[in-house]
């Protein structure tokens, strides 16, 4: 019989911690395969901080760093310029990235680091408890802001693509989601296109995906999916941010934003 599917060979068999429905594990197979397709497994090295990502180096099936907690681009860089010729990836949630990990992500992209993030947005803190994220929606309850988020007390969401391209070391940011199947496969384009870009050494590169979290929303996992595109994209508008103008790059999936 012919073969319709095979497993990715950039996934190890370890089976994924993370809560039903939730979509990091989605993400982590398009990373895989996306490696796997660009024949990269065995010269990637990826960095995995503090949060829902903390165990990824069980499952990514290639050289895989633990680092501190928001400061995976920074370790990212010391092993890009170290091993040049690696193709290396920080893989971040929202907690980790736009909030102790601020510093390090603005200052990778300002520098032009030849490494790619990928940038897990799912607008709270996802393994500590459910606390109130620096991408948390206004009005959103979490258990560190019950009544929902007050922008006129903590200020408001951050909008970190958006931010980071107006950088201009940043040669490639891309915000997409993995809500429905045709999502799914613009994400994973998004994803070839930001490694083409570290393999072009065109400089920093960035995909923000738009992901749930329906443990800590107190959703299901349907539930959480819908929220994601009524709630999440209308304050988080997908498309591309920053491309290189140098070269095409294949299959982006534009969205209005250039």
């Amino acid at each position: 019989m012919p073969v319709v599917f095979e497993r990715t060979r950039g996934l190890t068999e370890k089976e994924f911690h993370f809560c039903p429905g939730c979509t990091h594990g989605v993400i982590h197979r398009l990373v895989a395969e996306v490696l796997e397709e660009m024949n990269e497994l065995g010269n990637t090295v990826g960095v995995a901080p503090v949060g829902c990502s903390v165990l990824s180096y069980q499952y990514f099936n290639c050289d895989m760093h633990e680092a501190a907690h928001g400061r995976a681009p920074a370790m990212a860089t010391g092993i890009k310029r170290v091993l040049p010729d690696r193709m290396v990836f920080a893989y971040q949630g929202d907690g980790d990235l736009a909030s102790i990990g601020t510093a390090e992500i603005i200052h990778a992209a300002g520098r032009g680091e030849k490494i790619t993030v990928i940038f897990v947005n799912n607008a709270i803190y996802g393994m500590t408890g459910g606390q109130m994220a620096p991408t948390t929606l206004a009005g959103q309850r979490t258990t560190t802001s019950p009544l929902g988020r007050d922008p006129r007390q903590v200020g408001f969401p951050l909008r970190v693509s958006e931010m980071l391209a107006t950088i201009d070391g940043a040669a490639f940011i891309e915000r997409t989601s993995v809500h429905d199947p045709a999502h799914i496969r613009k994400t994973k384009k998004a994803i070839r296109n930001a490694f083409e870009c570290q393999k072009a050494n065109q400089g920093f590169s960035m995909v923000e995906i738009l992901s749930t979290c329906p443990t800590n929303w107190g959703m299901s996992p349907l539930e959480s999916l819908d929220w994601v595109k009524e709630t999440m994209m209308p304050y988080y508008p997908l498309g591309n941010f920053r491309r290189p103008e140098a070269v095409t790059v294949s299959g982006a999936s534009g969205g209005g934003h250039a």
